[in-house]
């Protein structure tokens, strides 16, 4: 059963920025490049059908290419503990608009609604309760800024999981 999402991948200059950034968290996971991504939908596991079906409805998906930036860092939490460190970016219309395309498009298939507002990021780190404090890295890290970049295509990736966490492989990529 694949684990589908669909996201933007930044081009190479700009995941460079974001390596520069990772680092200074005791005992964080780090994101490998193939993992830096901006996540347009997590789609979860799904039977091959309606992995079809949404691949599919995705082709319909039309949007015009747009400019998007990497601007800032946070973090997410659940019941006050710190799971995730990342770069935010910049919320465009365009890419608002192109986000609730592809909701759209997973209800038109059957998959459920996404019930979290979207946040347009890209994880750099996972940590968990043995990771070290975060507050000196967002404060470090707190005017990231990558050079504003040309999004012409989305995809969407298979998630794998390994020895070494999740390998994400395009499946279909969709010009814009």
């Amino acid at each position: 059963m694949p684990r589908l999402f669909v996201a933007i991948r930044p081009p190479e200059i700009v995941r460079d920025v974001l390596h520069d950034a990772m680092e200074g968290i005791d005992a964080a996971r780090w994101q490998s490049d193939e993992q830096l991504h901006l996540t347009l939908r997590f789609v979860g596991d799904v039977d091959v059908p309606l992995a079809n079906d949404l691949a599919a409805e995705l082709a319909r998906v039309k949007a015009a290419p747009f400019p998007l930036q990497i601007k800032g860092v946070g973090h997410f939490e659940k019941k006050g503990r710190i799971h995730t460190a990342w770069a935010g970016v910049v919320a465009e219309p365009e890419l608002l608009d192109l986000q609730r395309r592809v909701e759209r498009a997973c209800r038109t298939v059957g998959i459920a609604p996404e019930t979290r507002k979207f946040t347009p990021h890209v994880t750099l780190a996972r940590l968990n309760s043995s990771s070290g404090q975060i507050g000196d890295w967002l404060a470090a890290h707190g005017a990231l800024e990558a050079q504003p970049f040309i999004v012409r295509e989305m995809a969407l990736y298979e998630s794998t999981l390994g020895r070494e966490g999740s390998h994400y492989q395009p499946v279909v990529t969709y010009p814009l």
